[in-house]
């Protein structure tokens, strides 16, 4: 049966059409005298013995370029067939395969074997039987054969005569050595949210290079996406995500791959997984590293926050609460303290949802807030408020940053600095957000933890470091002109947050949103300032009018389609099989991940990216670019920066012709990809290299 997962239906059907009328007709290579691209013969072991099993092999040997396939192909494909014409009373057992290997092509996994292997076959000789009269045994074998470009089904009637199989042939050994032990007792597995979580009993002194689990059942898992290992003493825990299955059937098993050529098969049965343990890798990635130095990381990058331009936005908040805090020691402790609170309670109350979703199945990552229409109209209203706040127009106890401090108004004020400040990751930063997202929750909720003292700790330390104090303005009169100036940024925020709100729900939405705000805006200001409507309560009508603007934008709410990026840059949006057809292509390929709500992102997009000088050196060296736009909650980019260890926005790959991912700094310089699409190329021996990534070809993914 051929594997028809994320293939269009047309195409897939299509393609089984084929498959089953070359299969019925015969391969075409029989068709045409031609032998299969991957030759097979029947090999015993030994002499057969009555009473006892004769083990068997069936070997393949693939022409240079050619694979086949596990019993269960992954993504496309379809496995062996077997149909054995044995002596009477003979029986064959099930087929036992070596380890495969992964095959990723246009972001289908594929379980392969690239090289010669065997599939080895005991069958049962019944005693009693006389041997010498049973001269033949045949199998009638099925198969498919494929390049990185197109796919043959192939089949072969092997023979043997059992009467000359005296001695086991020389690489019986290999074949032997090949094949997995299996597991001495079954493995425990639990599904958890849209994850599947098997607890495979493993001694901690097994080297695990590259651990990887084949799922022998069909389409319980996603098999392209990344695989979480964790240690608990002897007990080895995979996370895998789920794929179309709702549920495991009752017979399951597969091979654990420890990624140098080894594994072992394993059975399962339903049962209690541990949580917690060690991890040891994510999605391919290695080691995440001691968790101190994961630490300082978070320390740092909230620390770098203070300066990055996505939290520019609260800057006049924190300078106001910043001034008022030299007005006494004990206030300004207290003004510190208070504030620390409000961050690191976002931070940790952020990280804890997130944590969450994860584990339920959903692909997020951070700053998946913004990526919530609704959160940011609730960012917008609250943005609109704070303006309208700082210009004067009424004033909020817990809002308020120009009088005198009570611990609410800090308290809010860092609950508001963290929540705003955390859409784009920082330098030190992404490492330790990408771990903690694989960690265990107790370690992963302690990154958090610290990536809030960091975005806190100039406040903190103002308010605990007299002579840093003294180096503020003393508070007067300034303050209250001070506070106004302030608004024009909260306001250019507000104004960010309608754009935004337009890219994520149309034009419609947007103004909803903004008339909402407003709205808002003018029942505070009806209720502690001195606006009155002429013949009416203004509360009343604020409020009627805050409520058809709400059911409004939550009608029309439309995303988007998504499309080419128009700008100096040519970029296609982003797609695993784009980014493995423009690295087959033989040219340099740049990948950036973006999003309307990062600020770095824009930032740097008007920097180094969207400028004359990167678009006439792109176009001469002829890069290839690809966008990922993260604005809107998107699973397969997701799932793509999860794979790479980012936890959020900005990412940027830079791959050479013929090479592997480069990934540049968070902040780019003006020259940065001027530099690289000017480096001479390597060389006509890495654009061969190139040509054998596997590209998303349409030929390919129909037959396979």
């Amino acid at each position: 049966m051929i594997a028809c997962r994320r293939l269009p239906v047309l195409v897939c059907v299509l393609a089984c059409l084929m498959l089953l009328a070359a299969i019925a007709a015969g391969s075409p290579a029989a068709a045409q005298g031609r032998p299969p691209h991957i030759a097979a013969r029947l090999v015993a072991e030994g002499p057969a013995v009555p009473g006892q099993s004769l083990t068997l092999a069936i070997a393949f040997d693939p022409e240079p370029g050619w694979h086949g396939y596990w019993s269960n192909p992954g993504d496309a494909g379809y496995g062996m067939t077997l149909d054995w014409d044995l002596p009477a009373g003979w029986t064959a057992g099930a087929p036992q395969y070596p380890v495969p290997q992964k095959l990723l092509i246009g972001g289908l996994m594929n379980h392969v074997y690239e090289g010669p292997y065997a599939v080895l076959v005991d069958v049962a000789v019944p005693a009693g039987t006389t041997v010498g009269g049973a001269e033949r045994i045949a199998v009638d074998a099925n198969w498919l054969e494929c390049t990185d470009t197109i796919c043959v089904p192939a089949q072969a009637r092997l023979t043997l005569d059992i009467r000359t199989a005296q001695r086991p042939e020389a690489a019986f050994d290999g074949w032997r050595r090949a094949i997995p032990a299996l597991l001495d007792r079954e493995v425990d597995y639990a599904i958890e949210g849209k994850r599947l979580r098997i607890a495979i009993p493993l001694p901690a002194s097994f080297d695990l290079p590259d651990p990887h689990v084949f799922v022998s059942s069909r389409d319980v898992v996603d098999y392209a996406a990344p695989q979480v290992f964790r240690r608990d003493g002897n007990m080895l825990v995979a996370e895998i995500p789920l794929g179309e299955t709702i549920a495991p059937p009752a017979e399951f098993g597969g091979i654990l791959s420890f990624g140098n050529g080894n594994g072992v098969r394993f059975t399962g049965t339903p049962g209690a997984v541990p949580g917690g343990g060690t991890l040891i890798q994510a999605g391919g990635a290695a080691d995440t590293g001691p968790l101190w130095l994961l630490l300082l990381g978070a320390l740092a990058g909230g620390l770098l926050l203070n300066v990055m331009p996505c939290v520019f936005p609260i800057l006049s908040l924190k300078a106001l609460s910043l001034a008022k805090s030299g007005e006494s020691n004990a206030r300004a402790r207290s003004e510190g303290l208070a504030y620390t609170a409000g961050v690191m309670a976002a931070t940790l109350a952020l990280g804890a949802l997130l944590l969450a979703l994860r584990a339920a199945g959903e692909q997020v990552g951070w700053a998946f807030q913004l990526q919530e229409p609704a959160v940011v109209v609730a960012l917008l209203v609250l943005a609109t408020t704070i303006t309208a706040n700082l210009a004067g127009l009424f004033e909020l106890p817990s809002l308020s940053v120009s009088r005198g401090g009570k611990p609410m108004g800090s308290f809010a004020t860092g609950l508001l600095a963290a929540f705003v400040a955390t859409p784009c990751t920082g330098p030190f930063m992404a490492a330790a957000m990408g771990a903690a997202l694989l960690l265990p929750w107790a370690q992963a909720l302690l990154l958090f933890a610290m990536l809030g003292l960091g975005l806190a700790l100039p406040f903190l330390a103002l308010g605990f470091v007299p002579p840093l104090r003294r180096m503020l303005p003393k508070p007067g009169p300034w303050m209250e002109r001070f506070r106004r100036v302030l608004a024009v940024p909260m306001g250019l925020t507000a104004l960010a947050l309608v754009w935004l709100s337009w890219r994520l729900g149309g034009p419609v939405f947007a103004f909803s949103a903004a008339v909402l705000a407003l709205a808002v805006v003018g029942i505070a200001a009806a209720r502690r300032g001195n606006f009155k409507l002429p013949g009416g309560n203004a509360a009343i009508a604020s409020l009627g009018i805050a409520l058809l603007m709400a059911g409004l934008a939550y009608k029309s709410f439309e995303p988007p389609r998504q499309a080419a990026e128009s700008g100096l840059i040519a970029a296609q949006p982003f797609t695993e099989a784009r980014l493995a057809e423009a690295r087959a292509s033989g040219k340099p390929v740049f990948v950036w991940f973006t999003a309307d709500w990062c600020l770095t992102c824009k930032v740097n997009e008007a920097a180094a990216i969207e400028r004359e000088a990167t678009r006439d050196a792109f176009e001469k060296a002829g890069v290839v670019a690809l966008v990922g736009d993260w604005t809107r909650r998107d699973p397969a980019i997701t799932r793509f920066l999860s794979a790479r260890g980012a936890a959020g926005v900005p990412l940027y790959l830079w791959y050479a012709p013929g090479g592997e991912a480069e990934v540049l700094p968070q902040v780019l310089t003006p020259d940065m990809l001027v530099s690289r699409a000017a480096a001479p190329a390597k060389g006509s021996a890495a654009q061969e290299a190139a040509a054998t990534v596997p590209p998303a070809a349409p030929a390919r993914t129909a037959a396979r």
